[in-house]
């Protein structure tokens, strides 16, 4: 199971959010990844991410030890760690964060409405998806050029980020 779900708050301690990031994975026994929500372009953008390491990993052809961080190589488009922790990492300071959850089991869905609420109270963050809705400026910051924005309708953009987010597999 994927969930993908958008929130604010401020990131007070870059490392100890980290960590209560990472604790919380391992209590629930389940993958979280938080990225910076100004260059994600929807839902889609990270779901394709999130489908693209986990098949990375059934396969054998990842580039990481970390579910979690092929994900983020994946939504980045980069295959640099630093080049992706830089683009799409959280930063500290009061933030809109874009979070991805991969559940190796099947859960309700109330079950896992309750493991997104104790995961925003445990990092006093408050749900807002509306963080994840990309435009034209988001596309900006997530590295695309004027030039390639002309090259396709509005409604075509998250075309964009999905092509960037499959090249990966090209790049490797």
């Amino acid at each position: 199971m994927i969930l993908v779900f958008g929130a604010k708050g401020t990131v007070h301690h870059l490392e100890d959010f980290l960590k209560q990031l990472t604790e919380f994975s391992q209590q629930e026994n389940i993958t979280v990844q938080a990225l910076d929500a100004t260059v994600v372009y929807g839902k889609e953008h990270l779901i394709s991410a999130a489908e693209h390491a986990l098949r990375a990993f059934q396969q054998g052809t990842q580039s990481t030890n970390s579910l979690s961080l092929e994900l983020l190589l994946y939504a980045s488009g980069d295959r640099q760690i630093k080049k992706a922790i830089a683009k799409m990492g959280v930063k500290q300071g009061k933030r809109s964060v874009a979070f991805v959850v991969i559940d190796s089991k099947t859960r309700e869905r109330k079950a896992y409405e309750k493991v997104i609420d104790r995961l925003l109270n445990t990092i006093g963050f408050s749900r807002d998806d509306t963080v994840l809705d990309g435009d034209r400026e988001t596309l900006k910051r997530f590295g695309i050029k004027q030039q390639e924005l002309r090259t396709v309708p509005e409604q075509k953009f998250g075309e964009i980020i999905l092509e960037k987010v499959a090249l990966v597999d090209v790049i490797k």
